[in-house]
């Protein structure tokens, strides 16, 4: 089965014979005393949450054993399966089965956690009754586990593999990281993720504040580590300088497989410099020790390596027809061999690493063959593990197997809230080229609806293009998954083209209440370029009336707060009514959710008109909501609104910096980048311009007193440079991606920045600003560009020329509450008198 025949070693050149003795004992742990003292420290002091990461066969999991040797009190430990079944928190759940029997009085909110636990269920409280939303029922569940813990508490929890962690787990984790439990360290380890990737867990945790998590990476040992592991397990005092030269060279400083390549040279003894001695990858080793293995062990090592990490040998035997006795003679021997070891729970490969090795050496048609003899035998599991049984028939090549059962997988995490495993398993069915076009369309469908909240935006878009581009597309399905599509889009940060996916998919959406929350979403007229405020009225006229022939709440809500958002950025009073009357509705509040959506919208809106006050209200509203039902994806939301509120208040102290922060972790969430990234280079800008003046930045209606005149000097030179450059990247982007607030604003800024050296320039941009405003129709947004316009008219002594941008601002705010865009028309008429 395993063919043999590979060996291939190559060794060094010319030196002195050094003969060792054979190996005594476990290899040496070195190389991490630093990290393994600063783990040590961080768990004394609970709780923390860290995360040890390096690519695989760095240490990761060695280092933890070494940490939990020495450590007193409880370990919780977990590990992930790289083929997991879809069920949420299953490594936590395992965590906490190891102290269940330690279980004190519980928290209410710990009987959310009854279905799922039910060995369980005469020390949880009764289960509560379901809620109606899916989210608050998830949110329930992440309380209830952090319940749990907080009653094992003080403890050490260890999850360990966490890049194959299932997205529910990595939500919690992200959760525990901003809501730390008592008493609680958290150990997780996972692998770096490859460049221009990313895990859930590595999304979770980037969206979180910096200071939650401990970041711990590992990396490949150096010379002298590994002349001491040399030394430590050759048996040598002083080993050769080529030998640990050439021991580095050839496997990198990665230490599980310089362990592998000193224990075989150990165990075979002779010299270790000589040409067939020293392997030059983890595969010679491996090959080496299969070496002496008979054919009938060969194979049945080699259908375990199919199998997984730690082969079952009931499904071993069915798989070969062959008896437990043989089978287990077999894994015996190659245990003998140094090919597998014994985890105290039964025989298991050392390392993925190994175990991938091994993989790698059977023949393609033959792991073919036993993957499909495997997923026979699990199909008479019950239940049937669906998961697996996708994983061995695509690696089998059996289309149509995988994807039935990978359909049945996403089904089955859908049903238990877990959007994120489903649109993974869905993804993987768009890859299979012989799927029927309806069975393609339904389960693109429900690929959109899993992905639209989850962490597969990015993959699921080109499937969902590439679908909409097929002409023979069904009209109703083409309606979903443009909607979809737009949606995706959108949070992605393409506002232009997420907006026109829309647009294109409503004609196409047949039922009302489906297409009242599309218009309502082209209703919106903060996000594009190209579209007049009339336009956006009439889509909200349109949503209104699909709503009340839905004759469905939700999209009637919808409706509504759409209508509030446009109403409060044409700065009609009347927005404020209906605030007010939906903030106090059951409606709303049944939603909390949406109800935080809709109070951060509004928040920015009020900033938008010139309303702090009521924006830091909304923006407290919102913040308590999130918090509340631990809705992670808005978190940089508030946080982008917290730092434009301050921005707009003139409270500039350490707000770089807090938005520099914001801009790092909101990488993953680009539909705040964009804003995150202007806010940023304004700041910049205004401090930049403030220290040339050597004044205080004051507030937005201030800001401009003692601008003109700024040219000259040396004084803050790099730091307007940079924020130009900042702000011409912003301007570039936001162009590229159609979103229109911030193109306005990092015009209306990069104007403000050039007025005093380059008027000229100046009021191109803030032309360029008056523009974009002007084919969008709410010239308040207008009020900055304008006022340079003035200032730079009034600077070159030609007060006319900019007059009729300030009286087309004062007659497109007239009636209209803004009184930001007020305060700059007062200046406006001090510098060009009417």
């Amino acid at each position: 089965m395993i063919d043999g025949d590979q060996d291939r070693t190559r060794g060094g050149g010319s030196h002195t014979p050094v003969r060792p003795e054979r190996l005594r004992g476990p290899v040496e742990f070195v190389g991490r005393a630093a990290e393994l003292a600063q783990l040590r420290r961080l768990v004394a002091n609970p709780p923390c949450l860290i995360l040890l990461e390096g690519e695989p066969g760095i240490g990761k999991s060695r280092l933890v054993t070494e940490l939990l040797a020495e450590l007193p009190g409880r370990h919780l430990i977990g590990e992930c399966d790289d083929v997991p079944e879809p069920f949420p928190l299953g490594v936590l759940l395992d965590a906490i089965r190891c102290g269940a029997d330690q279980l004190g009085p519980l928290s209410p909110v710990a009987g959310a956690l009854a279905p799922l636990l039910p060995e369980l269920a005469d020390v949880l409280p009764d289960a509560p009754p379901p809620l109606t939303d899916p989210a608050a029922e998830r949110h329930r569940l992440l309380r209830a586990v952090a319940a749990v813990l907080a009653a094992l508490s003080p403890a050490t929890l260890l999850l360990e593999d966490l890049h194959w962690a299932d997205p529910a787990t990595c939500e919690l984790l992200g959760y525990l990281s901003t809501h730390p439990v008592e008493g609680l360290a958290v150990v997780l380890t996972a692998r770096t993720a490859a460049p221009g990737s990313s895990t859930p867990i590595h999304d979770a945790l980037a969206r979180t504040p910096p200071w939650s998590v401990t970041r711990i990476p590992l990396s490949p040992l150096d010379a002298d580590d590994v002349r001491r592991l040399a030394a430590r397990t050759l048996r040598l005092d002083d080993p050769p300088q080529q030998l640990t030269a050439t021991l580095l060279d050839r496997t990198a400083g990665i230490p599980f497989v310089v362990e592998e390549v000193l224990r075989t040279l150990a165990e075979r003894g002779g010299d270790p410099m000589a040409d067939d001695s020293v392997p030059f990858v983890l595969r010679d080793v491996l090959l080496w020790r299969l070496r002496p293995l008979d054919e009938a062990t060969r194979e049945v090592l080699g259908a375990a390596a199919v199998l997984g990490m730690a082969p079952d040998q009931r499904i071993l035997a069915s798989v070969l027809s062959l008896d437990r006795v043989a089978i287990g003679a077999a894994l015996t021997a190659a245990h003998r061999a140094g090919l597998l070891h014994d985890a105290g729970d039964g025989l298991r490969f050392r390392h993925d690493l190994a175990r991938q090795v091994v993989y790698d050496l059977v023949p393609r048609e033959s792991r073919e063959w036993l993957h499909l003899r495997v997923a026979r035998v699990l199909e008479q599991v019950l239940p049937r593990p669906v998961a697996q049984l996708a994983h061995h028939y695509r690696r089998a090549g059996s289309g149509a197997d995988f994807v039935r059962n990978a359909e049945a997988a996403a089904d089955l995490a859908t049903e238990r809230g877990d959007d994120a495993t489903a649109a993974s398993f869905l993804l993987q069915t768009m890859d299979i080229a012989e799927l029927p076009r309806p069975v393609r369309v339904r389960l693109a469908a429900k690929l959109g609806r899993s992905a639209i909240d989850g962490l597969s935006q990015a993959e699921a878009i080109p499937v969902l293009e590439r679908l909409l581009a097929d002409r023979r597309l069904p009209p109703g399905a083409r309606g979903e998954l443009g909607l979809v599509l737009g949606r995706m889009l959108r949070q992605q940060g393409e506002a232009l083209r997420g907006y026109t996916e829309i647009e294109r998919a409503v004609p196409y959406l047949r039922a009302p209440r489906r297409k009242a929350p599309a218009l309502a979403v082209l209703a919106a007229p903060d996000t594009v370029v190209g579209r007049h405020v009339d336009d956006h009225l009439a889509r909200c006229a349109e949503a209104e009336s699909a709503a009340a022939a839905s004759g469905d709440p939700a999209a009637h809500l919808a409706v509504r707060i759409a209508r509030a958002s446009l109403l409060l950025e044409l700065g009609d009073p009347a927005a404020w009514a209906i605030i007010n009357e939906l903030r106090a509705s059951a409606e709303l509040a049944d939603r909390p959710r949406e109800h935080a959506r809709a109070c951060l919208n509004w928040a920015q809106g009020a900033l938008h008109a010139g309303h702090p006050e009521q924006a830091e209200a909304l923006l407290a509203a919102g913040r308590a909501l999130v918090d509340e039902t631990g809705y992670e994806r808005l978190t940089s939301l508030v946080e982008a609104t917290q730092l434009s509120l301050d921005r707009t208040a003139g409270r500039l102290d350490g707000l770089a910096e807090r938005l520099g922060r914001l801009v790092a972790s909101a990488e993953r969430m680009p539909v705040t980048l964009l804003d995150a990234r202007v806010e940023l280079a304004t700041v910049l800008a205004l401090t930049a311009t403030a220290e040339r003046a050597g004044r205080e930045y004051d507030s937005p209606v201030s800001r401009t007193e003692g601008c003109a005149g700024l040219g000259g000097g040396n004084r803050g030179r790099n730091e307007v440079e940079s924020a130009e450059r900042a702000l011409r990247e912003v301007v570039a982007d936001a162009r590229r991606v159609g979103a229109i607030w911030p193109l306005v604003q990092a015009l209306s800024a990069l104007a403000r920045l050039t007025v005093a050296g380059r008027p000229d320039e100046a009021v191109r941009h803030a032309a360029e600003a008056l523009s974009v405003v002007r084919g969008k129709g709410i010239l308040a947004w207008a009020a900055d560009a304008v006022l340079v316009l003035a200032e730079a008219a009034a600077a070159q002594g030609e007060p006319a020329r900019a007059a009729a941008a300030v009286a087309e601002l004062e007659a497109g705010i007239a009636g209209r509450d803004t009184p930001l865009a007020r305060a700059a028309l007062r200046q406006c008429r001090d510098l060009v008198p009417a």
